[in-house]
């Protein structure tokens, strides 16, 4: 390739970046409407009957002030009102600076444009609270607890994260650093986390260097992610976009997701305690994905699967400068199921693998995994997908006696890059089939005549019960806050 054409294909590359973003950004204010006077309306699952500014309650949006005890009694006051038509906090343009608050039922956060809210810095405004119970310890190599989140909740019904695109600032670096250090006695805290809730909405924000994880819910069902902008170096430790945890019924749509680690990880607990706990995560849908992560996957299962994983949903998802496209992750130990996982209709531009799939992910919380505790992963399907500037195809590899089963890959092109590997898939302990795959796949794909080969790796067609899930025009009074 000439100097002038490598100055024209990044040239391009580089447009299409700015019109994927733009499209994010547009879909981040998908829903909202402002009007004259401080009015203004959005799109929630549920609309609330009682409203307050965080103002009200002492907060000053100076960058400097902490706000924690203003917004903990903000939330408290507000969730008197639960069962007389819910309540809404108010964010108001400015800088709040605050450690973790929790969350109530029947409740909308809303933070209003150019409202930012700013995680602080000092390790005293993070409670820690236990290790979850699917983990048996900290995931940071902690043997004790965990800072509790910035944004979280317990228990919960009904609960709305959203905003006019808002910001929510967890100020990571120092974390990150003294995570390389070893310097932290506890896992580092995530941005949002909801644990046991149910019908949860998280939308229309923008998420930025958070410590750890970004969103995490966690044993929780009926849960909408939408319209996020979640951005973190590429070099910054486990900045995980977005993880369902132990979830059933989940929908993750119209996000763009540029970060250190996985920007979507569908987990269900750590070996002998995820295993004991047994909460899969099912029914995920994941669409209109846009990824960046040099060092990760854009979609991953795994690692932390012993509750295991079925029926996932993943489409329309773009893939830039990412190691891998999807990647199943799991081992010796982890046991449970990675099955019926569905992917189509993505686009990927510059990878090291479209497609990884990993049984010696060794990482464990202790010695007292099973191991004789063997996963399954069977009925995994990819269909109609381009890949452009990929250093390998596939890199494929299960485990010796527990092969990985029913692989199906149909209509998917993977241009290689000036540089790639000689062998471009690389196969072990695998078994599937393949069909309008170029280049061509390993043998240990090219078996035919298989049921999913002749519906071309089947996608469903019937939608989840998320998807009947129905949002409202909701309106509030801003005032002169």
């Amino acid at each position: 390739m000439s100097n002038s054409q490598a100055f024209r294909a990044i040239f391009a590359l580089s447009i299409v970046l700015l019109l994927l973003r733009a499209h994010v950004a547009e879909s981040s204010r998908r829903g909202f409407r402002r009007r004259s006077g401080g009015f203004f309306e959005y799109s929630a699952i549920s609309c609330r009957a009682h409203t307050a500014s965080v103002t009200e309650f002492g907060a000053v949006g100076d960058g400097v002030t902490l706000n924690t005890q203003a917004f903990q009694t903000a939330v408290d006051h507000l969730g008197q009102f639960g069962s007389d038509g819910g309540s809404q906090l108010v964010v108001p343009p400015g800088r709040y600076l605050t450690g973790s608050f929790n969350l109530t039922s029947h409740f909308t956060l809303y933070l209003q444009r150019d409202a930012v809210l700013l995680a602080s810095q000092d390790e005293d405004s993070w409670p820690v609270i236990e290790p979850l119970p699917s983990y048996g310890r900290g995931r940071d190599n902690a043997q004790g607890g965990r800072y509790i989140s910035l944004i979280y909740g317990t228990n919960l019904t009904d609960v709305v994260i959203t905003g006019d695109n808002g910001t929510i600032d967890g100020q990571g670096a120092q974390w990150w650093q003294k995570f390389k250090k070893g310097a932290l006695k506890y896992t580092r805290p995530y941005l949002i986390e909801l644990m046991y809730s149910d019908s949860v909405q998280i939308s229309n924000l923008t998420l930025v260097d958070s410590p750890s994880w970004n969103v995490h819910p966690t044993y929780s069902s009926n849960v909408i992610v939408q319209g996020l902008t979640i951005l973190a170096p590429v070099t910054s430790p486990n900045t995980d976009g977005i993880n369902p945890d132990s979830c059933t019924n989940t929908k993750i749509e119209d996000c763009y997701i540029v970060s250190g680690d996985d920007c979507v990880a569908v987990k269900s607990g750590w070996d002998e305690y995820g295993i004991a706990f047994a909460m899969p995560t099912r029914q995920l849908v994941i669409r209109r994905l846009t990824c960046i992560s040099p060092f990760s996957a854009a979609i991953a299962l795994g690692s932390e699967m012993s509750g295991g994983i079925e029926d996932v949903r993943a489409e329309d998802v773009t893939a830039i400068n990412t190691e891998s496209g999807i990647r199943i992750k799991t081992g010796i130990g982890r046991g449970a199921f990675v099955k019926d996982i569905y992917a189509r209709k993505f686009t990927m531009h510059t990878m090291k693998w479209a497609f990884w799939m990993t049984g010696n992910y060794g990482s464990h919380p202790d010695n007292g995994y099973d191991p004789n505790a063997y996963p399954v992963i069977e009925n995994i399907n990819y269909r109609d997908m381009v890949v452009e500037n990929a250093t390998m195809a596939a890199r494929l590899e299960g485990i010796a006696g527990d092969t990985f089963k029913g692989i199906c890959i149909s209509n998917v092109t993977i241009g290689l890059a000036k540089k790639a590997k000689k062998v471009p898939w690389t196969c072990v302990d695998v078994e599937g089939v393949s069909s309008g795959v170029s280049p061509p796949p390993c043998g240990l794909l090219t078996g035919e005549g298989s049921e999913s080969l002749d519906q071309g790796c089947a996608f469903p067609e019937e939608s989840v019960p998320i998807d009947s899930v129905g949002v409202q025009t909701c309106s509030c009074q801003g005032g002169h806050w």
